[in-house]
C-alpha cells in the first residue's frame, strides 16, 4: 500500500513539473528574446539568455511602430463602456428577476440559459448584419454592443449572489419608506461588490485578448485595438523574432500584473456565487 502510495505521489508531483514547464517556458521563450539584438538572436539559441537585461530598443521600436498607445486606449474604452453597461444591466435585471416573480418569469431565464448552449460562432451572422444595419460597423460602439449583448456571464453571477441575500434587508428597507430603486441602490447593489469584482476582472480579460471581434468589427487602423496591433506588427515584422517578442511582452504585462494580484478575487467571487 506504501509503495503504491508512493507510485501515485512520484506521479503526481511529476505531472505537476510537466504542466509547469508546459506553461512556463512559452513565457520564458518571449523574455529572453525579447531582450536580445538582432546579431544576439541569430547567433545564440533561442532559449539562450541574453547578454543584458537592459537593452530596451526593440520595446521602444515595437510601442512605437505597432501603434500601441492607440491600441491601448481604444482597448480601454471598450473595455470601460462595456463594464460599465454590464455590471449596470446584469445587476438591475439580476435584481428583478432575483427578487419578483412576475408572468414569462421562468421562459426568460430558460432563454438566457438557452443562449449559452448556441455555439457563437453560428450567430455571427446575424450579429454582424445587426451592427451593419444600427451603422456601427468601423465604430468602438459596434464591439461593445457585441460584448455587452452576446455575453451573458455577468447574468448568472449576479443571480447566484442575489439569491443568497435576505430578503428581509428589502423589507425592512421598505417598512422605512424606501422604493425599490433606494433598496437596490444602497443595500443591493453595495453587497454585490463581489460579484462585481468578479465581472470586472473576467470580462477585462476576455475583452483584452479577443481578436476576433475587433478584427471583424474595426478593420480601419484608426480603430486599432492590442489584439489586432499585435497581428499588423506580426505581418510587418514577422522575420524580426526579438521585435515580436518584445511587442508580445508589452501585450501580455497588463493581464499578467492584473491576474497576479487579482487572481484571490476570480476564484473566492466565482466559488462564493457558486455554493452561497
Amino acid at each position: 500500500m506504501n509503495k503504491s502510495n508512493k507510485l501515485w505521489d512520484t506521479i503526481k508531483y511529476i505531472s505537476l513539473v510537466l504542466a509547469a514547464f508546459a506553461i512556463l517556458f512559452p513565457p520564458y521563450i518571449i523574455v529572453v528574446n525579447a531582450f536580445k539584438t538582432k546579431d544576439e538572436f541569430h547567433d545564440k539559441s533561442t532559449i539562450a539568455m541574453p547578454d543584458s537585461f537592459l537593452y530596451l530598443k526593440n520595446f521602444a521600436q515595437a510601442f512605437k511602430q505597432a501603434d500601441m498607445l492607440h491600441a491601448f486606449g481604444n482597448t480601454l474604452f471598450i473595455i470601460a463602456i462595456t463594464l460599465i453597461l454590464n455590471i449596470l444591466i446584469g445587476s438591475a435585471f439580476c435584481y428583478a428577476v432575483g427578487r419578483f416573480n412576475f408572468k414569462f418569469k421562468g421562459p426568460i431565464v430558460g432563454l438566457f440559459l438557452f443562449a449559452t448552449i448556441i455555439p457563437a460562432i453560428t450567430t455571427q451572422v446575424v450579429n454582424y448584419k445587426t451592427i451593419q444595419a444600427l451603422g456601427l460597423t468601423n465604430n468602438l460602439m459596434g464591439p461593445v454592443l457585441i460584448y455587452v449583448g452576446a455575453d451573458i456571464l455577468q447574468i448568472y453571477i449576479y443571480l447566484q449572489f442575489i439569491r443568497n441575500i435576505p430578503n428581509e434587508l428589502d423589507e425592512s428597507a421598505m417598512l422605512e419608506g424606501a422604493s425599490l430603486i433606494r433598496i437596490f441602490r444602497s443595500i443591493i447593489f453595495p453587497l454585490l461588490a463581489p460579484a462585481t469584482a468578479t465581472i470586472i476582472i473576467l470580462k477585462t480579460i476576455s475583452i483584452y485578448n479577443d481578436m476576433f471581434i475587433p478584427l471583424l468589427y474595426l478593420p480601419r487602423a484608426e480603430h486599432v485595438v492590442v489584439s489586432t496591433s499585435l497581428m499588423r506588427f506580426f505581418g510587418v515584422n514577422s522575420g524580426d523574432w526579438q521585435m515580436i517578442s518584445s511587442a508580445i511582452l508589452i501585450i501580455m504585462i497588463p493581464t499578467a500584473i492584473m491576474y497576479i494580484f487579482l487572481q484571490k478575487y476570480i476564484f473566492a467571487g466565482v466559488t462564493s456565487g457558486a455554493v452561497k
